[in-house]
């Protein structure tokens, strides 16, 4: 008599800790972090769209339908904005306040970031810190002895005290980012140099700044936005003669007299202009912004 085997229970197998629930809380972190991205980019991008798109529209439009497509595209409102509330001259005011400022704080910021990042002297913290210090006071609180200065050595109301000011608050920021960055370039090819019978100064102008590249790009675009959208230290410290007027402060002049005026579209079209090389400079080197702030942490 036989019996029938009975089927042996075999034991459930245990769950690994949390492999599921961790996917499932990967998966939940990166649709918020997406869903945030998104939302925030909609938030920048759509503002821009319609004041672009305002821009090609009638006055009579813009209070109509201000969310609506423009029946033609008006190209006369940039015309206008462009000669009229001459945006065109107070735009090339800017440009060249900023290419001046640019290159003076580039050049002087690299150069201390340098010095501050290969060379070791004493006091040489003490005077690093006492230039990061300067990212620690907002520009309000310099305002009042800032313009006597600016007034007391000749430069008051001048593109040259300006450019000169707007450098001095970027060598903070510059000298902090360039020193963290040439810090991680590598030594050997700056000691390879100087065996080869390279020169200090040669050294860093042929050798030390190309191989900066991605950092001085980015610190150069930060520096060019915040010039170019700076309108409080223009206004103090050019007054009067609006011949020499930033673009801020033309834009400001314009808000308030198209305001009162109704010529909405004239407005929107000078805002359009001012906004455009901001957004050619970041879609032309937004990878090497990225580079830029990436670098310190690959090397």
């Amino acid at each position: 008599m036989t019996t029938l085997d009975q089927p042996t229970a075999t034991a459930p197998t245990p769950v690994t800790s949390g492999d599921r629930p961790v996917r499932r809380e990967l998966g939940v972190a990166n649709a918020l972090s997406h869903g945030f991205l998104l939302l925030w980019g909609l938030l920048t991008v759509l503002p821009l769209l319609w004041m672009f798109i305002s821009s090609f529209k009638t006055n009579g439009e813009i209070l109509a339908d201000p969310w609506g497509l423009p029946g033609a595209l008006h190209l006369d409102n940039w015309a206008r904005a462009w000669t009229g509330a001459h945006i065109g001259r107070y735009f090339l005011n800017s440009l060249v306040v900023v290419t001046g400022s640019v290159s003076l704080t580039m050049l002087m910021g690299a150069t201390a970031a340098y010095v501050f990042a290969r060379y070791e002297f004493r006091g040489s913290q003490v005077v690093y810190y006492l230039f990061v210090g300067g990212l620690m006071f907002p520009v309000f609180l310099a305002l009042v002895p800032l313009f006597f200065v600016v007034r007391n050595a000749g430069l008051f109301n001048t593109w040259l005290g300006l450019i000169l000011v707007y450098a001095a608050y970027s060598l903070p920021f510059t000298v902090f980012f360039l020193t963290a960055f040439f810090r991680t370039l590598p030594t050997s090819v700056a000691e390879a140099a100087l065996v080869d019978g390279c020169g200090h100064f040669r050294l860093f102008f042929r050798v030390m700044l190309p191989m900066a590249r991605p950092g001085l790009i980015s610190v150069a675009i930060f520096n060019f936005l915040s010039h170019w959208n700076q309108f409080l230290l223009p206004q103090v410290l050019l007054q009067g003669d609006d011949s020499k007027w930033m673009l801020a402060q033309g834009l400001f002049a314009l808000s308030v007299s198209q305001g009162y005026a109704g010529d909405y579209a004239r407005l929107f079209a000078g805002l359009s202009i001012a906004v455009l090389p901001v957004l050619a400079v970041y879609v032309a080197f937004q990878r090497q912004v990225q580079a830029g702030l990436t670098a310190g942490q690959l090397k």
